[in-house]
């Protein structure tokens, strides 16, 4: 029996790909770097931000000091525009109100910065969720399962009782390698190929797509 959802955030709960390029390129053009396209991003972003700058600098460029230094402007400009355009994506405020409505535990595990994670959500969502979970020191990144597993423990379930969405392959992996039930979606910054090469359990097409696949997993587990 499902009793809690857990979310993944960039490319799932909101679309963050124009505010998270526009930073990244202010950072890579104050230092003299090519900028990218918003679309590249979709293949950057997922990691971490020190992952996504890594990836939008130039190889040659990616040593410890030059990514300390984007990093440290990156954060700086982010910190003021990171709601210039990030939204939750069209149906996703009514699936959390929903599953809210009908008593579901529900956390967000990301690889996003815990301060940032915790001014993303409640500027797009509020106080709605029970635990929002960034990255942390010490704790690995998606997709291994320490993040999840310690929210899925202080949410009170068990990982069979969860479902874990996210739209790239990190993230089903990561419901998977969590023995939740890993369910990959389609509206965000990744492709069905990446989905299934990664071990999803099931792929949705839209939001409210999540209720119905929940009342067959319960049907199925009754």
């Amino acid at each position: 029996m499902i009793k809690a959802v857990l979310f993944d955030l960039d490319g799932t709960l909101v679309n963050s790909l124009v505010d998270l390029a526009n930073s990244v390129n202010f950072a890579l053009e104050k230092f003299g770097f090519p900028v990218h396209n918003t679309e590249d991003f979709k293949l950057f972003v997922g990691d971490g931000i020190p992952k996504m700058i890594e990836r939008a600098l130039p190889r040659e460029s990616r040593d410890e000091a030059t990514l300390k230094k984007v990093n440290e402007v990156f954060m700086k400009h982010y910190s003021v525009h990171f709601a210039d355009n990030t939204l939750p994506y069209d149906g996703m405020p009514e699936l959390i109100d929903s599953l809210k409505t009908n008593g579901f535990k529900l956390a967000v595990v990301t690889n996003k910065a815990q301060d940032m994670a915790d001014k993303v959500v409640k500027k797009a969502y509020g106080e709605v969720f029970d635990i929002i979970f960034g990255k942390r020191e010490n704790i690995p990144a998606k997709p291994d399962p320490t993040a999840t597993l310690t929210v899925i423990n202080e949410l009170g379930v068990k990982p069979g009782e969860c479902v874990f969405l996210g739209d790239s392959g990190n993230d089903v992996l990561t419901g998977f390698n969590s023995g939740a039930y890993s369910v990959g979606e389609l509206w965000g910054y990744r492709d069905r190929e990446e989905l299934i090469a990664n071990k999803a359990m099931y792929i949705i097409n839209s939001p409210e797509e999540l209720i119905d696949l929940i009342e067959k997993i319960n049907n199925v587990s009754r």
